[in-house]
């Protein structure tokens, strides 16, 4: 930073009422008035942490004032907050006991970056991905009035009354289709749950669809919720008013308002009364509505508009840069920029602009998105050509069969998912793309370790997973000319499902910009001979296996056989670059020659290319040593990429140790 220093951070942290709340119940000793400063507080304090240790941050300064209300109003951690999209929810943790723990947010062994139960008694739910959260609050609700600690229900023996149960969705997450099946459900399955619609018409880019744009035009009368409200609790403390009368006349009601009005209110059709919309960012009266509401019976939804980077300029004009800005100064709202003009580019912009160079000449081509168009750099194609790129909102199933319907009918969409969110369209792939045969590319970005957003967001599981389905070719680029020639590949004729993954981040050639020319399928590379041990490597790890092997083969072995001893060890490199199929020929070549096989992979150990091998060696009468190295069959944690792969045995010195220990 410039102009801030670590001095003025810490500074601050010892100014004002948030450094005397520790936990939600400190929280709840101030009075009403005191809450705006202690919004104020949090957020600075959110800006002051995310300038000099990065993570989402957006988001988090949006919802301020919902945070601050819902643990002033609600007795958590025994009532629970369902958080929907955990990077909403760093005031959350500074909140519910983690301040000081907060710089350590995203580090190796630090806080999580997203909301866990297995971090803190506040987090009540994971929340790496989107839309889940009502179905969860939903399964909260019921077990809490199972347990006899629902509404005005005696408390079960040992219990501390009723438990109320709030979900928060929002950032673009109604538009995933799970928040509609778990509606659904809320509006047939008695409960009291509340939801908390967070509107700010976001979610990483501008938000998209018919409900996002029905979210923006929802208007309610504040007035006539309130009065209807008064006057229910009025009706049921004279007895005139029933739960079975409650609902006729709520559907009664819920008629006539949209009549006329002209407007139809799909909560409340649904059976889920609705309130607001109301200001999201006016903490007192957040409170007031949230204190009418807390004992009220049945399912409710509060819709609260808010504003995306609220509190920070910077962000708030340009909310999708400041998502995850990376470090910044918090005064002047200049981001810390490394100099990447002599650096590789990012395997996410080697896709984007192929992809628009390959729909200039293929006028069958569309591109499609859940929701990522900037991350995925899609937006490349949709600024030259945006009648042939859909952003489908946070909904990766749909994404999936949408393109397959477009395929059936004569387009070649490629479909970009990250490879952690493709698990959500896991059927689909099945279903509605494999058992036809459809020709989707389905392009998985972020595949392998990812770095700081941790298990929720690695892609581990998308080889292990896809493998095992027929009609599927999967492929990893070794490089950004690989990806290039994978992707103009996948979209010529009857070539079928076509799977590319690729990393995070960037890859290892400046001059990048290749000839577009077909790749064999099912086809891989001898890179490098030897007669030690075949070393078969699939997708960009393999450009640090060849320099490792190029540092093996430098030094002599004193290890070695007495014969031997001043030879260095002689390794055979292989790039698989296709996972299914696999290259015959070469694995028969690999078989011929070798005894000692080591595969490694940025992805599951089990299930993957080292499975692969195994399989298509004893099935076809070989039985090599096979040493596999790759993700271990547990949840990788979150730190930097160079951090876990160290834990992983990913790592320089691991593959070395791996290599020669195959040799020995």
């Amino acid at each position: 930073m410039q102009s801030y220093s670590l001095l003025k951070i810490m500074e601050k942290k010892n100014l004002g009422l948030l450094k005397e709340i520790r936990f939600p119940a400190d929280l709840r000793q101030l009075a009403v008035g005191q809450l705006p400063e202690v919004c104020k507080e949090l957020r600075e304090d959110i800006i002051d942490e995310v300038s000099v240790n990065p993570g989402h941050f957006a988001s988090s300064l949006g919802v301020v004032e919902i945070t601050v209300a819902l643990h002033y109003v609600y007795n958590t951690p025994d009532d629970r907050i369902v958080w929907d999209v955990g990077h909403q929810a760093y005031g959350h943790k500074i909140l519910t006991g983690r301040r000081e723990q907060f710089c350590t947010n995203r580090k190796l062994h630090g806080i999580c970056p997203f909301p866990t139960p297995m971090e803190s008694e506040y987090d009540t739910f994971t929340c790496g991905h989107a839309s889940n959260s009502i179905s969860a609050a939903l399964g909260m609700a019921v077990a809490a009035q199972r347990e006899g600690r629902a509404g005005d229900r005696p408390a079960a023996s040992g219990s501390s009354g009723p438990r109320h149960v709030v979900a928060v969705i929002g950032d673009g997450a109604m538009s995933g289709g799970l928040a509609f099946e778990g509606l659904n459900n809320v509006s047939s399955t008695p409960n009291d749950l509340l939801i908390i619609l967070n509107d700010n018409d976001m979610s990483i880019d501008r938000a998209v669809g018919g409900m996002e744009k029905y979210l923006l035009n929802l208007d309610t009368n504040e007035t006539y919720n309130r009065l209807r409200f008064k006057a229910s609790r009025w009706l049921y403390a004279k007895g005139y008013l029933n739960e079975e009368r409650r609902k006729g006349i709520l559907r009664l009601n819920n008629a006539l308002k949209s009549a006329i009005s002209h407007q139809q209110n799909i909560f409340e059709g649904m059976n889920i009364r609705y309130f607001g919309p109301f200001d999201g960012h006016d903490v007192k009266n957040i409170v007031r509505v949230l204190r009418q509401l807390k004992d009220m019976k049945g399912p409710k939804l509060l819709h609260l508009h808010t504003k995306k980077g609220k509190g920070y300029k910077p962000a708030e004009a340009a909310a999708t840069i400041w998502h995850a800005p990376g470090k910044f100064d918090p005064e002047t709202g200049e981001r810390i920029v490394d100099d990447t003009s002599n650096r590789p580019p990012k395997y996410q912009d080697v896709f984007g602009e192929t992809l628009l160079e390959l729909a200039r000449s293929n006028p069958k081509i569309v591109g499609v998105t859940p929701a990522m168009p900037t991350g995925c750099s899609m937006n490349i194609l949709a600024k030259e050509m945006p009648d042939r790129m859909f952003d489908v909102g946070i909904a990766e199933g749909h994404a999936v069969t949408f393109s397959g319907g477009m395929a059936k009918d004569g387009l070649q969409p490629f479909c970009n998912i990250y490879s952690a969110f493709s698990q959500r369209a896991y059927d689909n792939i099945i279903h509605d793309l494999a058992i036809l045969n459809l020709p989707v590319v389905l392009c998985l970005d972020r595949a392998g370790i990812v770095g700081e957003d941790g298990p929720t967001h690695h892609g581990a599981f998308d080889m292990a997973a896809l493998r095992p389905i027929p009609n599927l070719t999967i492929a990893s680029p070794m490089d950004e000319h690989e990806l290039r020639r994978l992707m103009y590949t996948a979209q010529l004729p009857d070539k079928g499902t076509f799977v590319i993954r690729y990393p995070r981040g960037r890859g290892v050639l400046t001059d990048w910009r290749c000839k577009l020319e077909e790749v064999q399928v099912g086809t891989g590379r001898r890179l490098h001979e030897g007669r030690d041990v075949a070393v078969l490597t699939i997708g960009p790890i393999g450009n640090e296996v060849k320099k490792i092997i190029e540092e093996l083969e430098s030094i002599p072995d004193t290890s070695l056989s007495p014969t031997s001893q001043h030879l260095s060890p002689s390794i055979a490199h292989y790039d698989m670059r296709f996972l299914k199929p696999l290259d015959d020929l070469l694995l028969s070549e690999v078989a011929a020659n070798f005894n000692r096989i080591v595969t490694i992979e940025d992805g599951t150990r089990k299930g993957g290319l080292g499975s692969a091998v195994l399989e298509w060696m004893n099935d076809n009468g070989f039985h090599p040593e096979i040493t596999r190295l790759g993700m271990p069959d547990e949840f990788v944690e979150h730190g930097t990429v160079e951090q876990l792969k160290q834990l992983c045995g990913l790592d320089r010195e691991s593959i070395k140790r791996a290599i020669l220990k195959a040799i020995h």
